[in-house]
């Protein structure tokens, strides 16, 4: 049982050699040991006695998370001081106050922080680089401690100052003592909520209470190793998760509901069948979890080894977790533990534990905890909490106030008496702000916030987190934010990207299907569209007091996704201005404003979705980067970006690593494969041969006779070396191209196949190496992608590469990729276009079983590249030569087509 933090603090190095902490760096993970962090501490602590540092001195942290900055909170907390941790994306002012009213006299940062302090008013606070040896700032440059005697620290003592974010005002400084977060460790402790063998993904940021408790300190009170992302981002946290064999992750709904969406997508991309099959199956573990309290999904080994082999326990905070999401995860076979508290709390006051959770509910009290409802301050106190969230499956419970008590809640606001006795009842009950009420087993349930439930002109109770949660899961609407204008419910509106029809009807007809399963006071009157993102807090909470001027903004006109601009540093956070101080960075933000005039351009702009870069954009994106900065990416790092920001911070940290650009894969793309991509590129031994003569023919008879394959254009091929480019826009095409050339001809050609589906089972893989067919994975290693194909044309062998990149959804023809244009400018071989023409009737995307339809294939004229560059459009000789070739492309498969048409 820990009485002080010093506890925890002083039975660190206990566990000796034990990892502490695991960070993932660009392409190792840095490992410190229990008791390398032990002897940190101990120095630093040491240390800021030396420099004069007293009892409760307020010391700030400005740092993402990393093992110095928990060596430098623990050191603070050790040293009897106060540890004031601040999130990196604070807007200047909002840092300053922080400062000002803290009374800091030291701050731990880093240098991407540090030159904020030159643009502020605030104290005379004196920086302290955590990730600088040779600057005088360095940590590492503090006077040596010594034998310096620590003060003694009692439970009542402060040990951290967090700074709760503000709405209407600046934010407001939250003390918590010793004995207040002791308790939370304590009953973490008590509860056995893990165990010794676990490792504990830590995705959030410190600044906040919930991952300083439960992400960092229970952790280090249990002995568990902590694991640190790179970067606080989707791909980086899948990363850790794999890479440091994660058993525990904190999380907070968000990051959930991401993780959620992306276990569906997987299945969603493999087609009808098999995501119709993956969603009977989440509905069935789903209804057994809920039903029967059982969780099959542990049996789903292949899902698990893939997501995170090792990953058991999914613990989430900071905001309410939704019900049917929880049943979910545990149904696919995760426990899901989750809570409710607030800054105030340390965190938690109630909490669902596995084995006993209500995951409908909030949960019950934490050990020490009491709870009590009061009065609900709305228009019609009392009302019963199925009025509130319109919901027919809610109990009918009169709900007001959630007030509690017990060790771990604050005794007051900083400096702020007032807030303070607003915050208390008289007989001294904290006012948690939250409307709830209590079930017959005492599981807490929440209703809604008493500052932001919306009063109707009816008299009306609204929440509008209720209401947005149904209006959310229409699919076309990305966000929505509902707020109150003359006493009518209005919202602000995202658009998915992506969808079919103009967005703002698409909006209306979701907002018109959603509202069916709402009452009608709850339904929105007005709405807005926008197409910039919500702002929300670092951990997913929407900053409703900014819902009305974007409300405005919008109706006016203002947010009109034709007014594109990229967003000028000002406009940026703290954070993303630091990123563009490095040289390589700016430039690649330069490049990318010069390429998408047309796009809104911000830090978290999607790459694939609001730039519209595919994979093989990215090959030319990455050539790029590294002609103009010097910077070479390699391939994991890149699968692993999904926004501007993510693209800024890795070309910064691989500049700052000197990883420098190296020739193009094209010059020598065998050097770029590894030894299982080479065996794809080998010929086929003779009894594989004989083999796939047979499949051939037996495909060119199923082809002939089904479908009344016709072929013309076979005498216009020329004997040497060729690069065949078909339309595709069905699975038959490849069937249909293999019929129709000759056997000698097929002998010497390489296909490019698509790595999930041609190569996504050992049959599969088994056929696709008898025809000699090459995994293409444009996701993840486009690089290998463009290097297997060079490879073969280098050899001298003849390459089928299909342009448009993936099937059409339509019989249209797609725009080409450019990766086919930086093979035919590298290996000028003849490139004979093949228009097929009937084979996306027969079997179009979506359709499970193909029909019979005639078919037609066309082979066009053996095209020199460099004619093509000359009649191409574009600014460089891979897009001319692309640009060409999909128009004489065109015009092959427009003549089949018309001639098909006649004939018809």
């Amino acid at each position: 049982m820990f009485r002080t933090l010093l506890d925890l603090i002083n039975g660190l190095s206990g566990h000796g050699a034990k990892p502490a902490t695991l960070t993932m760096r660009r392409k190792t993970v840095e490992t410190w040991s229990y008791a390398d962090l032990a002897s940190r501490v101990e120095s630093l602590a040491g240390s800021l006695a030396a420099a004069g540092i007293k009892k409760d001195d307020p010391i700030a942290l400005l740092s993402d998370n990393r093992p110095e900055s928990i060596a430098a909170t623990l050191a603070v907390i050790r040293s009897g001081a106060v540890i004031v941790p601040i999130d990196v994306q604070v807007a200047d002012d909002t840092l300053a106050h922080i400062l000002n009213d803290s009374g800091a006299r030291l701050l731990f940062t880093t240098t991407t922080y540090v030159d904020r302090l030159q643009q502020i008013e605030a104290t005379d606070v004196r920086p302290v680089l955590l990730d600088a040896t040779d600057d005088r700032r360095s940590w590492q440059s503090l006077p040596s401690g010594g034998d310096q005697r620590m003060p003694p620290v009692e439970p009542q003592d402060r040990a951290s100052l967090f700074y709760t974010s503000g709405t209407t005002g600046p934010p407001k400084g939250v003390p918590l003592s010793h004995s207040n977060i002791a308790s939370q460790l304590n009953a973490i402790v008590a509860e056995k909520i893990a165990s010794e063998g676990d490792r504990v993904l830590l995705p959030l940021p410190l600044h906040h209470v919930y991952p300083f408790v439960f992400g960092m300190l229970a952790p280090l009170a249990l002995g568990l190793p902590i694991i640190l992302p790179r970067a606080l981002t989707g791909p980086q946290v899948a990363t850790a998760l794999r890479e440091g064999a994660a058993t525990v992750i904190i999380g907070v709904p968000r990051l959930y509901s991401a993780f959620d969406a992306g276990i569906r997508g997987r299945f969603e991309a493999r087609g009808r069948i098999a995501a119709g099959l993956f969603r009977a199956g989440v509905a069935a573990t789903t209804w057994s979890r809920k039903r029967l309290g059982l969780r099959p999904g542990k049996t789903l080994r292949p899902l698990h080894k893939r997501i995170a082999p090792d990953l058991r326990l999914l613990v989430s905070g900071g905001a309410a977790l939704d019900p049917d999401l929880a049943f979910r995860l545990e149904g696919l076979g995760w426990q899901v533990a989750s809570g409710y508290g607030l800054t105030e709390t340390s965190p938690m006051l109630t909490w669902n534990l596995p084995g006993r959770a209500k995951l409908d509910s909030a949960g019950e009290p934490v050990p020490g905890v009491e709870l009590r409802i009061g009065k609900a301050p709305t228009r019609e106190a009392g009302q019963t909490a199925e009025k509130a969230n319109g919901s027919s499956a809610a109990p009918a419970q009169e709900f007001g106030e959630i007030m509690g008590r017990g060790p771990g809640v604050f005794t007051g606001y900083h400096n702020l008496p007032d807030k303070t006795a607003e915050a208390f009842t008289e007989d001294g009950w904290f006012r948690t702000g939250d409307l709830g009420y209590l079930d017959a087993d005492g599981y807490l349930h929440i209703v809604g916030r008493v500052s932001t439930m919306i009063v109707t002109e009816g008299g009306e109770n609204v929440d509008p987190e209720a209401v947005e949660e149904i209006y959310a899961e229409n699919p076309a609407i990305h966000e929505i934010g509902v707020l109150e204008r003359e006493r009518r419910l209005v919202a602000v509106v995202v658009p998915e990207t992506g969808g079919d029809g103009e967005p703002e009807q698409t909006v209306e007809e979701a907002l018109r299907e959603r509202s069916s399963a709402l009452a009608s006071y709850q339904r929105i009157s007005d709405y807005a569209i926008t197409h910039e993102p919500l702002s929300r807090t670092r951990l997913g909470k929407l900053r409703r007091h900014l819902l009305e001027a974007r409300f405005d903004r919008a109706k006016q006109g203002r947010e009109r996704p034709e007014a594109v601009r990229p967003v000028t540093p000002e406009e940026m956070s703290p954070e993303d201005r630091a990123l563009l101080h490095n040289s390589a960075a700016r430039d690649v933000w330069g490049w990318l404003a010069e390429h998408y005039p047309d796009r809104r351009l911000t830090p978290g702009a999607s790459l694939q979705v609001d730039l519209g870069i595919d994979s093989m954009d990215w090959l030319n994106l990455t050539l790029e980067i590294g002609q103009r900065t010097g910077v070479e990416l390699d391939e994991q790092v890149i699968g692993e970006v999904e926004t501007v920001r993510d693209l800024l911070r890795e070309v910064a940290e691989a500049a700052q690593a000197g990883e420098t650009f190296d020739a193009s894969v094209l010059d020598d793309p065998e050097a770029a494969l590894n030894e299982e991509e080479k065996r794809w590129l080998e010929p086929l031994a003779p009894s594989q041969a004989r083999f796939a003569k047979g499949l051939f023919a037996v495909n060119r008879a199923l082809i002939g006779n089904l479908f009344r394959l016709r072929v013309e254009g076979l005498d216009r091929l020329p004997p040497g070396q060729v690069v065949f480019t078909p339309t595709h826009g069905s699975f038959l095409d490849p069937f249909v191209v293999a019929a129709a050339l000759d056997r000698e001809r097929l002998a010497r050609t390489f296909w490019a196949g698509a790595a999930d589906m041609a190569f996504g089972n050992p049959l599969t893989r088994r056929v696709s190496r008898l025809a000699q067919a090459m995994p293409i994975d444009t996701q993840h290693r486009f690089v290998s992608a463009l290097a297997l194909a060079a490879a073969v044309l280098k050899r001298g062998n003849d390459l089928i590469w299909f342009p448009e990149g993936a099937r059409s959804r339509s019989p249209e023809l797609q725009e080409f990729k450019p990766g086919i244009g930086m093979l035919l400018e590298r290996f000028p071989v003849p490139v004979v276009p093949v228009a097929i023409y009937g084979a996306h009737d027969a079997y179009p995307p979506g359709r499970i079983v193909p029909r019979p339809r005639p078919i037609r294939v066309a082979f066009g004229e053996a095209l020199d590249p460099a004619r093509l560059e000359q009649e191409g459009d574009g600014e460089e000789a891979a897009y001319r030569i692309t640009s060409a070739l999909r128009r004489h492309t065109a015009d092959l498969y427009g003549r089949v087509r018309a001639e098909a048409a006649e004939q018809d």
